[in-house]
């Protein structure tokens, strides 16, 4: 995270896989923890003309036009501006053309008056195939070609391309662009070329770039089969495949065979029971350690109900905040995205590829394909001998389920139906103030409680991630400073405290 969010510009003849990189990367970057937003420029266009014509409304000498596209663009940098200014984003992608200097100057204007860095991300094609591919994919689809045929739309977008052409200015690293911060993806990843990489966030960027890739291939994502583990209840650990869970791994051959998967790349934990499922297959697998499970700390090959009775702060903690848990001597989700960010890289530039894993290890590799948020990752359900298929369509990701009808036992959780409000006061901690009203005295300026219920409410707070999380808060700093400095309580049970209003 940086106090100097970034600007990333899209730059690019149509049909060159702009929105698919930009799409991408936001993803990524949103799944790795950035706050990121695509501004992509075509909608503002189609909100400030209600129906598309045809190409002419593209050529360079329709002034009326050219108004109205550049009025488009400062509408959309105003929300680039709101969003990085006002709603705690950290990288806008602004996706447009911007085949000008011109424009790329008043975007490198608008940066510098707001204080944001700028990296450009130029995508250069001149293969047809491909040219022809993007359009048929995706412009066919386009709000712009309602009930048109696949002809007249590639007639009408190829005219489209050509009247970019008259004014297009690509990047220039010799010359006039030679100190700016970018990189040109040149035919689909066939080439690249960086320049004046400046920061950790560039850096990202750039190698998420070089990894990915346009063609055609599915990720196959699966649990191990069932272990006695997880018959038993318990999480964690090293335990081997119950009988349910080698008749799944026999399916799972299976599988593979009938959908005839001759190429496929199988890559499994190094956890006996994946190791186990993969062994089934008979085919060659590669074990990755980064693709182990959760670690579950202290509480590894516990169950629930005994976390629960053992440590029951942890337990409830856990419910209130599970994606920023960590496991006392163990992980969090979080700490989980951050270990398997390199399968990701690998996934991405692979082709098709069995990944046999573990349900936390799935539920986060499953948030990055479909774009899930970090609340909602910990949630995600990936039943026992169940396989997904995900394909890499246009602008997302088409997920297809197999179920190999072995039954198993269900180790999902659903998510809590109790969550915090009062904005910073936990509920806990909101019941205990009431009910001991009678010795707290309330004005607009501040709160003045005893001792004792300053004790009560520490114990309170301790059940409730939201205060856990924020003792940096003046109010909770008071609160510690009290419950430390008054270690003679009874040398101070009747004395009044002052505590700033929360």
């Amino acid at each position: 995270m940086t106090n100097s969010p970034t600007v990333i510009v899209m730059i690019g003849l149509p049909a060159r896989g702009k929105t698919y990189m930009a799409k991408k990367l936001t993803r990524y970057l949103n799944w790795i923890g950035v706050p990121t937003k695509v501004f992509n420029l075509g909608v503002y266009r189609r909100e400030a003309v209600k129906s598309y014509k045809s190409y002419d409304f593209f050529r360079h000498d329709n002034k009326e036009a050219m108004q109205i596209r550049k009025q488009c663009a400062l509408v959309a940098l105003d929300d680039v501006k709101a969003y990085l200014n006002e709603e705690g984003g950290q990288i806008a992608v602004f996706d447009a053309t911007n085949t000008t200097r011109e424009r790329r100057e008043l975007i490198l204007n608008f940066a510098k008056d707001n204080a944001y860095k700028v990296f450009f991300v130029e995508s250069i094609c001149d293969d047809p195939d491909v040219i022809a591919t993007n359009i048929l994919d995706v412009k066919v689809s386009s709000p712009d070609y309602p009930e048109r045929n696949r002809e007249s739309v590639m007639e009408d977008f190829l005219k489209r391309i050509e009247c970019y052409k008259v004014t297009y200015q690509p990047l220039d690293p010799d010359e006039h662009d030679k100190n700016l911060s970018f990189i040109q993806v040149i035919n689909v990843g066939r080439r690249f070329l960086v320049n004046r990489v400046q920061d950790y966030i560039q850096s990202k960027i750039v190698y998420y770039l070089m990894n990915i890739h346009v063609h055609s291939h599915s990720i196959y994502l699966c649990r191990h089969g069932e272990s006695h583990h997880n018959v038993e209840g318990r999480i964690g650990g090293d335990a081997e495949l119950s009988e349910r869970g080698k008749q799944f791994a026999a399916a799972l051959k299976g599988f593979v065979e009938e959908h005839r998967l001759s190429d496929l790349k199988v890559w499994t934990s190094q956890l006996r029971r994946t190791i186990q499922t993969a062994e089934e297959l008979g085919v060659p697998y590669e074990q990755w350690k980064i693709l182990n499970e959760i670690d579950a700390g202290v509480c590894e090959e516990m169950t629930y109900k005994m976390i629960e009775e053992t440590y029951p702060e942890e337990f409830a903690m856990r419910d209130q905040g599970k994606y920023h848990y960590r496991y006392p001597g163990g992980e969090s989700y979080q700490d989980l995205v951050q270990r398997l960010e390199p399968v990701i890289m690998e996934l991405e530039r692979q082709g098709n590829v069995l990944v046999i894993c573990h349900q936390a290890v799935m539920r986060c590799l499953l948030a990055y394909f479909l774009d899930k948020s970090a609340d909602d990752l910990p949630y995600l359900k990936c039943p026992l001998h169940t396989v997904l298929k995900l394909t890499p369509v246009a602008y997302g990701c088409k997920v297809d389920m197999f179920d190999l009808k072995v039954e198993a036992v269900n180790t999902h959780r659903d998510r809590p139906l109790v969550s915090c409000f009062f904005n910073s006061l936990c509920h806990t901690l909101a019941v205990r103030f009431l009910v001991a009203v009678h010795q707290v005295h309330c004005t607009k300026a501040n709160m003045r409680c005893s001792l004792n219920v300053l004790f009560d409410c520490w114990f309170a707070h301790q059940y409730c991630c939201f205060l856990y999380l924020s003792l940096k808060r003046t109010a909770e700093r008071d609160i510690v400073a009290l419950c430390f400095t008054a270690k003679d309580k009874t040398k101070t049970k009747q004395r009044n405290y002052m505590m700033p209003s929360v």
